[in-house]
């Protein structure tokens, strides 16, 4: 019996947080980690509703009860009132 590895390569992947002064304190450097841990960012935002105001149903005259006009002088009885 040959026992196989399967053994992939470990990618290092580049660091979240990186503090450059030198003179920080491990207190500070937690005092960081807690405030960045705390806005989130796991769940993305939802999607705001669109509005109706800017809808191109909007645009197409509709009246209560009835259907559109439509068929021979469907343009000119759009506008006219019954």
């Amino acid at each position: 019996m040959t026992n196989e590895i399967d053994t992939e390569p470990v990618v290092e992947a580049a660091p979240l947080l990186r503090i450059i002064t030198p003179d920080t304190t491990p207190e500070e450097v937690a005092a960081i980690v807690a405030v960045l841990s705390a806005l989130g960012g796991e769940t993305p935002a939802e999607e705001p509703v669109p509005s109706e105001w800017a809808s191109p149903a909007r645009a197409v005259r509709t009246y209560p009860g009835r259907p559109a006009a439509h068929g021979r002088g469907a343009w000119r009885s759009s506008s006219l009132p019954r």
